[in-house]
């Protein structure tokens, strides 16, 4: 499978942006998919997952209530609305795949089959 990012850019604090990840090259009906982030200097974190056949979402505590996980299983994409940005949001964010659905909330940050090359958010304050 290929994933490919989309939608990083530069805003200030307070400001929203939206990530887009276009899957193609796979024939699953089912992934688990997720978005992660790294910023320079730490390790990569895991922000939001979905299991996409039934569409229950996880997120990681510091993005709860601002960022929101979706899909578009028609287009084979999955999307970050990322709001209430904060500066130490800042990091390239990737979007991961993974054919093991039923391991979706066991699944390290590092242990997706499929990770696409990343899109750069940067939240100044």
């Amino acid at each position: 499978a290929q994933l490919t990012e989309s939608g990083g850019g530069s805003v200030q604090a307070g400001g929203s942006l939206r990530l887009s990840c276009a899957a193609s090259g796979h024939s699953a009906s089912r992934l688990c998919m997720g978005w992660f982030r790294q910023a320079p200097g730490k390790e990569r974190e895991g922000v939001a997952r979905v299991d996409t056949g039934n569409g229950s979402p996880l997120y990681a505590d510091s993005v709860k209530g601002r960022f929101t996980i979706s899909q578009n299983n028609t287009e084979n994409t999955l999307y970050l609305q990322m709001n209430s940005l904060k500066p130490e949001d800042t990091a390239m964010y990737y979007c991961a795949a993974d054919q093991r659905w039923f391991l979706c909330w066991a699944l390290g940050a590092n242990s997706y089959q499929y990770c696409g090359q990343g899109t750069q958010v940067t939240v100044s304050s």
